[in-house]
């Protein structure tokens, strides 16, 4: 049986300043006077907002220094861009960790579990934090800690406040709302702003309140689609990560329109976690740039 060859370890900078000449060049001098073998880069200037992103991958092998130093000496670099502040260097072989937030519905996290399990998505789930306990059974069967957190309608302030807790012990990459059906208050949402993404069904905002489902049979909708997004205090509108749609016609009972919206609520998910994981994911204002 042949052995599995471990992934090359790597550094990742993602960065954004505003637009003007010679910001390829110094990014590529900077690396290349220190030996920094590039595998991957991307570019892609804005015209609206005049700004330009980039995301660098360097074999970390190629560099006389680690991660940390790298971080110290791009500053630098970054400052002389007039770069913004969420410009990142990240190492792939720091292991990356998120805590689930869920409910009831369990379809998202079965897929991120399964996922998880088959090496295809590379994180270790620290948490499952639901507010039911439906779940509970499937995520110790993984070997992860579940709790359980109720959330009375006169006491959501201090749940809220007990799983900030449970999550910031881990200090998690991010933060998955996989049809957790609270809205997080607004100190959360900058806490944990760019970590938390929250994923939902598409008929936001045709169709809001109960049975959004039936409401879309009874208009004939033709398309069920989902958005993985940031969350922010402004309620489903964080930058988005990720959109996919799925056809349904009318033969399809609501029945089948819930399976098919699920199916591609876990597609979208899986997606914009991974490539959020990936540091593939540039913020600026309330749009994103995804490499």
């Amino acid at each position: 049986m042949l052995g599995v060859t471990a992934p090359e370890r790597r550094y990742v900078i993602t960065f954004g300043c505003p637009d003007r000449t010679g910001i390829i060049a110094r990014i590529s001098g900077f690396l290349a006077e220190h030996g920094g073998w590039i595998v991957e880069a991307a570019y892609h200037t804005d015209p609206d907002t005049g700004w330009f992103f980039t995301r660098q991958v360097v074999r970390a092998d190629s560099l006389p220094f680690d991660a940390a130093e790298l971080r110290a000496r791009f500053g630098e670099v970054a400052a002389d861009l007039s770069a913004d502040s969420s410009w990142q260097v990240s190492d792939t072989g720091e292991r990356r960790r998120a805590v689930v937030l869920v409910s009831k519905a369990g379809h998202c996290l079965y897929d991120l579990l399964g996922r998880v399990a088959s090496g295809e998505l590379d994180v270790d789930i620290a948490a499952v934090i639901g507010n039911h306990d439906s779940l509970a059974d499937i995520t110790r069967a993984h070997g992860i800690p579940f709790h359980h957190v109720p959330f009375p309608a006169d006491g959501k302030a201090e749940a809220f406040e007990h799983v900030r807790k449970l999550v910031d012990e881990h200090d998690p990459h991010a933060v998955v709302l996989a049809r957790f059906m609270q809205i997080l208050p607004a100190d959360l949402c900058r806490e944990w702003a760019g970590r938390a993404i929250n994923i939902h069904h598409s008929f936001l905002p045709s169709f809001i309140g109960a049975k959004p489902y039936h409401q879309a049979h009874t208009r004939g909708v033709k398309l069920v689609g989902a958005t993985c997004h940031y969350v922010t205090a402004d309620l489903d509108a964080g930058p988005i990560i990720e959109q996919d749609v799925i056809r349904v016609d009318h033969g399809d009972s609501v029945e089948d329109m819930v399976r098919k919206g699920r199916d591609i609520e876990k597609v979208t998910l899986a997606r914009g976690l991974r490539w959020h994981l990936e540091n593939r994911v540039l913020v600026h204002g309330n749009r994103t740039v995804v490499f």
